[in-house]
C-alpha cells in the first residue's frame, strides 16, 4: 500500500449562484500532511468534497496517482477516507459498535480488526469508553471516534474537514498526534483548518480565499516570501 498523490488543474465549481472555487491548481504530494487554510466561505469544504469524489468539477480536473501511475477517480475512492465536518455518527451506537460497523463496511477480517481497533483505542485514550454511546461522548471524544472509524481501513488518502473545531486543547493535540502517527509513506493527509497554528504543523499549506488559491508552499517558505509574522496576515494583504 502506497500513499496517493493528488493534483488539481484549474478546478472551478459553482454552488447555486456562488462561485465556490475558481481556477484552483495545486499539488498534494504523496506521504505528506497538507493543510488547506482560509476563512469561512473560502471554498475549503467544496475542494475537499471534490477531492473525495462527492462532487464533480464544472471546470478543470483532478488527477490521482499511486507510485507514479495515474488512477481513476472511481479507483481512488476505494482507498480514501473522508471525515466530514458535520456530525456523522449514530448517537445510540457505542464506540465499539461503530468500529464493528466500519469493520463490516470495509470487509476487514476479524483478526486484523482486533489488532487495528485495539491499536486505535489505545492511541486515542478511548480504551475505557468502548461501551459508551456516541451521543454521550464529549466533543473531543466524538471527533476521536470519528477519526478512528476512518483510520480503521488505513486509507491511502485521508481527508479531514475541520477535525478540531469545538475540541478541547488536549483532544486537539491527541488528534494531531494520531494524524502524524499514520501519515507517511502509506498515507497522504489533507486537513482543512481555520487555525493558523495548525497550519504551522503541516508540511505544505494551500491558502484559499473567496474560492481562489492565494499561495501554496511550506509554512516557513510562505511567511518568508510574503514577509509575514503569521498566516493570518496573508488574508489582510490580499484584502488590500
Amino acid at each position: 500500500m502506497k500513499a496517493m498523490e493528488l493534483r488539481t488543474e484549474n478546478i472551478g465549481k459553482k454552488m447555486g449562484r456562488t462561485q465556490a472555487l475558481s481556477g484552483v491548481s495545486t499539488l498534494f504530494e504523496a506521504g505528506r500532511v497538507h493543510g488547506v487554510i482560509g476563512p469561512n466561505g473560502a471554498g475549503k469544504t467544496t475542494l475537499m468534497r471534490l477531492t473525495a469524489g462527492l462532487l464533480t468539477p464544472d471546470e478543470g480536473y483532478l488527477k490521482y496517482k499511486e507510485e507514479g501511475k495515474d488512477i481513476s477517480v472511481k479507483e481512488a475512492k476505494k482507498y480514501l477516507g473522508y471525515f466530514p465536518q458535520e456530525p456523522s455518527l449514530y448517537p445510540d451506537l457505542s464506540c465499539m459498535e461503530h468500529m464493528e460497523f466500519f469493520r463490516d463496511l470495509y470487509a476487514i477480517e476479524q483478526k486484523e480488526f482486533q489488532t487495528r481497533s485495539e491499536e486505535l483505542f489505545k492511541a486515542t485514550g478511548m480504551a475505557d469508553f468502548k461501551d459508551r454511546p456516541a451521543g454521550k461522548l464529549s466533543g473531543g471524544m466524538y471527533k476521536k471516534l470519528g477519526l478512528m472509524c476512518v483510520l480503521l481501513n488505513r486509507p491511502r488518502l485521508l481527508l479531514l474537514d475541520e477535525p478540531t473545531i469545538g475540541v478541547d486543547p488536549v483532544s486537539r493535540q491527541q488528534l494531531w498526534d494520531l494524524v502524524y502517527k499514520y501519515a507517511g509513506a502509506d498515507m497522504t493527509v489533507i486537513v482543512n483548518t481555520s487555525y493558523m497554528d495548525e497550519a504551522q504543523r503541516c508540511y505544505k499549506v494551500h491558502i484559499l480565499q473567496s474560492g481562489r488559491l492565494l499561495a501554496a508552499g511550506g509554512p516557513s517558505e510562505l511567511t518568508e516570501k510574503f514577509k509575514l509574522k503569521n498566516f493570518a496576515d496573508i488574508f489582510l494583504q490580499d484584502d488590500k
